[in-house]
């Protein structure tokens, strides 16, 4: 959930340009007020950066100092340049462009193709893997498909850093890249890549950054009427900039200097894909006369939750290390940070999934709860624990809420009452906005109790249930509000991507919660070779993963727990440690780390011993109480022992993959026959179906595949993973 969404939904227009400044900060009202010349803001988690640079516009726009048309604020995602619209719209800056560098260079390149290039413009496409793995086959390599993924991050890596394919393999050391293949191959690849792109006729994602900035280099008279069109600049997440980003901010600019930039160096984590913070620590050097303002005052967080922020960034090293800002916490106190340790990683799912219902239960609204994790892959085992458990959850990174179907259904519903409601007896009992909206979605699906289970229909009502509750504020704001009114708020909250809360928990990976905030956050997995990640190796590498754990800490405004698991498995060998990031941080353990001045001692739970131990004085594991199955796709309790296995009902549409179903088929066969035993003694059909439908990458995927225990893991999960990954088994290999 959003700031923006956390405050008042439908705050008065302020009614003067003094106004727009007021309830600012010192120093927030000092970048709102700093409208000419270079301006760097070095802005901390919760600090308010989007309310200064959203005041900063609105007040030169209201004080018309600039003109709406000339401005341009430019971002990393749709959710935030859509949050930047609706927040500059509350605030009487109508007009003003807010894009990410993507959407704004493509509607330039689009406008300017014929003029500069002539013809029509190349078709984008939308997923690259594709063309990656035809120019690794035109190459004769092949690629499982981790390596495909690899690969294709590789290039748009070479892309976004201006690294030609001749140039890739010196530059990946250089850059202490760990290439996934051998670097001529990648480079070959890349070669092939781009020579198929252009007898198809297409362009990729980073192309159009390419070919924007070529335009304005080659051109200089379209770079004059782009530089006369946009007189101002701003920058959002400054420390996320590429240089292929940086290059074209500059041409966009030219000579002038009407630039401000926002960012946080703590925060950079997508230097996997190029961006780096040195344009950011370096504003000053390029800019000599710059106005940079700093903002410390955390109004997200609570004291106890910055001062474990502020005790992540103590230890850590690096350039951006030397430029952190210091948090100082304006709420008031809370409780301390929880660390819980688990036995295994199901444990600790349940565990949280448990004070989840619990948070629930004594009033914390789901949607103010967040469940955080280093890999997407860990969601599944949260998703089965929180459905297990009664609690509504959503994805973060899913479809977004305006593009969902049963959403621009339900407008269309509401539009087509607002202009002849006279006539559908559906309004016929309804005296006001809310029951208005409420008799209308009925009729899409939308009632007053949610239906049981946590698949596709459980998400439908959510969707239809953030409507009715957008309609209850709507009303309390605008008394006299009728449908046609919501029906343009609306459409223009679908236009700036505003979308209202959906009552659920939110899972999400570290990287898709950035930018994100919650009352309540739960960390989970904080254990060492997750977090930092395994393939972390570089200095440089495990800084970024301590600066992940920062952000994942910073999304929490009152509550954090932080969890790990001694094993993956129930009964398996417990050889983990709590991440060397908590060293000093967490009670009881030592290292560099400082609690901070008003730090306490904090809370430590240790998971839930009693439901996993036997009696008193034995130490001997007590059988795990399993909690009823679900269907993934609709929700419904399994009880047949073949509907388990798939964990969907029979009837539920499957998306098995048929040719790796019928290669797993053969490799069985032969397998029985070797071993002289039924085929079904190797893999029942139903084991198959599911290792089909669910195609796992590692052990740890296969071995959560009802049917495939340890010994079969261990004889067979070697073929069985090669075969998932397109790759000829080795063959039957005892593993005692």
């Amino acid at each position: 959930m959003t700031a923006a969404t956390h405050s008042s939904l439908f705050p008065q227009v302020p009614d003067s340009a003094d106004a727009v400044l007021e309830g600012l900060d010192p120093e927030q009202r000092e970048v709102a007020t700093a409208l000419h010349g270079p301006v760097c803001v070095l802005a901390g988690a919760g600090t308010g950066k989007t309310r200064a640079i959203t005041h900063r516009i609105a007040y030169g726009v209201r004080a018309g100092i600039l003109q709406p048309s000339s401005v341009l604020a430019v971002t990393f995602t749709n959710r935030a340049a859509g949050e930047m619209r609706g927040r500059l719209r509350q605030l009487g800056a109508v007009g003003v462009q807010a894009r990410t560098f993507h959407s704004a260079a493509l509607r330039q390149l689009q406008y300017f193709w014929p003029k500069a290039i002539g013809g029509s413009m190349p078709r984008l496409v939308d997923r690259k893997v594709q063309l990656v793995a035809d120019a690794a086959a035109a190459c004769r390599i092949r690629l499982d498909r981790g390596e495909l993924r690899d690969v294709t991050s590789e290039i748009e890596w070479s892309k976004v850093t201006q690294t030609v394919p001749g140039d890739y393999a010196p530059a990946a050391a250089k850059a202490g890249r760990e290439t996934p293949r051998d670097p001529a191959e990648i480079a070959q690849i890349y070669s092939v890549y781009e020579d198929l792109k252009r007898e198809r006729g297409v362009i990729d994602f980073e192309d159009v950054l390419l070919l924007t900035v070529a335009v304005l280099q080659d051109r200089p008279d379209v770079a004059e009427q782009v530089r006369a069109q946009y007189q101002h600049f701003v920058v959002d997440e400054y420390q996320d900039v590429s240089p292929l980003q940086q290059r074209l901010l500059e041409l966009w600019l030219g000579d002038r200097e009407n630039l401000c930039v926002v960012g946080d160096a703590s925060q950079t984590i997508y230097s996997f894909t190029g961006a780096t913070p040195d344009y950011l620590l370096d504003f000053r050097t390029r800019h000599p006369g710059a106005t940079v303002v700093k903002l410390v005052r955390d109004y997200r967080s609570t004291p106890q939750v910055v001062h474990l922020a502020n005790g992540l960034l103590a230890q850590a090293r690096g350039r951006a290390a030397d430029h952190r800002l210091e948090l100082v916490s304006q709420r008031a106190p809370g409780p301390e940070p929880v660390f819980t340790e688990y036995s295994d990683e199901p444990a600790e799912a349940e565990g949280a999934a448990h004070r989840i219902r619990e948070l629930i239960e004594s009033g914390v609204p789901a949607s103010e709860i967040a469940v955080l994790f280093r890999t997407n892959s860990q969601s599944e085992t949260y998703e089965q624990a929180l459905a297990d458990a009664g609690v509504p959850y959503q994805l973060r990174g899913a479809e977004r809420f305006f593009d969902r179907p049963e959403v621009r259904k339900a407008i269309a519903a509401l539009r087509a009452a607002a202009r002849f409601g006279g006539n559908d007896h559906l309004l016929d009992d309804a005296v006001d906005l809310p029951s208005q909206v409420r008799a209308v979605l009925s009729g899409e699906g939308w009632t007053p109790e949610p239906p049981a289970g946590s698949g596709a229909v459980r998400e439908r009502w959510e969707s239809l249930a953030a409507l009715v509750n957008l309609a209850q504020d709507f009303a309390a704001v605008r008394h006299q509000a009728g449908l046609p009114d919501l029906v343009v708020e609306l459409d223009e909250r679908a236009g700036a991507q505003h979308a209202p809360t959906v009552q659920g928990v939110t899972l999400a990976s570290l990287h898709a919660a950035k930018g994100l905030e919650w009352d309540v956050v739960f960390l989970v997995g904080v254990a060492e070779g997750m977090m930092p990640i395994t393939y972390a190796k570089t200095d440089e590498q495990i800084e970024e993963e301590r600066r992940l754990l920062y952000v994942g800490v910073t999304r929490a405004r009152e509550r954090l727990h932080l969890s790990w698991a001694l094993s993956r498995s129930p009964g398996g060998r417990p050889n983990r440690r709590p991440s060397r990031f908590l060293d000093g941080l967490r009670p009881g353990s030592t290292g560099t780390g400082a609690r901070g001045a008003a730090g306490g001692t904090g809370g430590v739970e240790r998971g839930f011993p009693a439901a996993r131990t036997g009696p008193a004085g034995t130490g001997s594991p007590r059988r795990r109480l399993r909690t009823p199955a679900r269907c993934r796709v609709c929700g419904r309790t399994l009880t047949d022992a073949g509907e388990m296995k798939l964990m969907r009902c029979e009837d539920c549409p499957s998306d098995m993959d048929e040719g790796l179903y019928e290669r797993l088929r053969e490799w069985r066969a032969e397998q029985a026959r070797r071993s002289g035993q039924p085929a079904f003694c190797v893999f029942t059909d139903k084991t198959l179906m599911a290792i089909a439908e669910s195609s796992p990458e590692d052990e740890y995927e296969l071995a959560r595949i009802p049917g495939v225990g340890r010994r079969k893991l261990g004889r067979y999960g070697a073929d069985v993973l090669a075969i998932c990954a397109g790759r000829e088994p080795a063959g039957e290999q005892e593993r005692d």
